[in-house]
């Protein structure tokens, strides 16, 4: 079961967009996602919902009782799973500090939930800033998915996303995968192409070969309370988000775990000698 969070330091990047529509590519392609809404904001959980339950009823209920993440789902689109947010969320940063076990309790939790349920994929929403939350993401983590709204400062918000990665390394014992994502992208402005190429230099192959094209639908669904499939199945952006699955199912992710730690162990032998 993957586990894949999606997350800038920067919001209005198309992070929740993004987390709803490839969990609806996947609905499209027959696989089984759940989606866990980790910001206070709670912008999936009211696309998804009808109306927000009860703090204990969300994400924030497993954070303060420690309730088990699979007593906390609820269905949406008849066929996928969601763990719902609440703007309790924004507490768990003062009540829990950052030590090394809160760090860990999602991963904790997705390790007992993975033998209960038979979802292919949890997609993971954070909230846009770095704190208990995020971090939680990221301990949990397999890929990381980062959007790029094909803007400077979307893009500086990626870049330290990078930064944050790579000093987290040491302490995560491993390096998480990750790819950047650009978002938004308005080929009449010859800004996307200038962000593209920065986004190409500073992440080389870890950018996304998709991109996501500015469209209207896929601005207009949330709205309506759909994904865009649901809302229009034929625009410009349910075609890319049917690539960008394509292009992650076709990720090597061990293979990346174990290319990075074969060059980790060839450093460290090189220093000895």
């Amino acid at each position: 079961m993957r586990r894949i969070a999606v997350f800038n330091q920067k919001g209005g990047v198309g992070k929740t967009t993004s987390v709803l529509n490839l969990a609806a590519a996947m609905l499209s392609q027959k696989q089984s996602p759940l989606l866990i809404d980790m910001d206070p904001q709670c912008h999936l959980t009211e696309i998804l919902t009808d109306a927000l339950p009860g703090s204990q009823r969300s994400l924030f209920g497993f954070y303060q009782n420690n309730t088990p993440l699979d007593e906390l789902m609820v269905p949406w689109n008849d066929a996928g799973l969601l763990i719902p947010a609440h703007r309790e969320l924004a507490k768990v940063d003062s009540i829990f500090g950052k030590g090394p076990s809160i760090l860990n309790r999602l991963r904790s939790g997705l390790d007992n939930l993975e033998k209960k349920i038979s979802a292919d994929t949890i997609l993971l929403d954070c909230c846009p800033y770095l704190g208990v939350l995020s971090l939680n993401a990221v301990f949990a983590a397999d890929l990381m998915i980062v959007p790029i709204s094909s803007d400077f400062l979307s893009l500086q918000g990626a870049q330290k996303v990078e930064k944050t990665l790579k000093a987290l390394e040491n302490v995560l014992k491993r390096r998480v995968p990750r790819r950047y994502l650009l978002t938004c992208y308005d080929r009449r402005r010859s800004m996307t192409f200038d962000v593209e190429k920065l986004a190409q230099q500073y992440f080389g192959p870890e950018l996304c070969q998709t991109v996501i094209s500015e469209n209207v639908a896929v601005a207009e669904s949330p709205q309506a309370k759909q994904d865009i499939f649901r809302y229009d199945s034929h625009a410009k952006g349910a075609h890319d988000y049917l690539a960008l699955l394509q292009e992650l199912n076709n990720i090597d992710l061990a293979g990346e775990v174990n290319h990075v730690a074969q060059v980790d162990l060839t450093i460290r032998s090189s220093m000895s000698s």
